[in-house]
């Protein structure tokens, strides 16, 4: 138990700072985003073992996202500007068709879907796939920092966070395409 404790206050203060950042992003005030962390830590704390937890760190991202997906399905989101992504041909943003205030059910359905599939589409991705991504782009790690911790290549690492956007792009595309023009 002490030590289950110990992990927990160690993986606390490793963690805090950078998860903070990640989920302040993505919610309107700091409030909402302590309200969030304070959730992610009770949940680990709730965790019979811990230590059976094999990536902890994309554990507590996994959790913080959903906890901020429960959010957005309570309220409207107010911030989209890191779901847009720029494809070959430009630059393709949810914002507009997201951010449209009129208050009808047919725009809270869309908003939904949106973050639904945003998440959906992350989870489908290959599990070297989803870490390598959530290792780069959410916790900040370098692709050196990656192959130190896992003995791979950086070249194979960079391929497969390239096959994760690319799985991204492709269906938050498909979604865009979905929703203005209706399929």
């Amino acid at each position: 138990m002490a030590s289950q404790k110990s992990n927990i206050v160690q993986t606390i203060r490793k963690y805090s700072k950078q998860l903070f950042g990640f989920i302040r992003q993505r919610v309107s005030s700091d409030e909402d985003a302590e309200d969030i962390l304070q959730d992610v830590w009770y949940q680990l704390s709730s965790q019979p073992e811990v230590e059976a937890i094999e990536q902890v760190g994309s554990w507590l991202y996994r959790v913080a996202r959903n906890r901020i997906v429960d959010g957005y399905r309570k309220q409207r989101p107010e911030r989209l500007e890191d779901y847009g992504y720029e494809d070959d041909e430009g630059e393709i943003y949810f914002k507009d068709l997201l951010l449209a205030d009129d208050g009808t059910p047919e725009t809270e359905y869309l908003r939904e879907i949106f973050w639904q599939q945003l998440f959906d589409a992350l989870d489908e991705l290959p599990e070297n796939q989803r870490q390598v991504f959530i290792w780069n782009e959410l916790e900040d790690e370098t692709f050196q920092q990656i192959a130190d911790r896992t003995g791979e290549n950086i070249k194979t690492l960079i391929s497969r966070k390239r096959y994760a956007v690319q799985h991204l792009r492709q269906r938050l595309e498909s979604l865009y395409q979905d929703l203005t023009e209706g399929g």
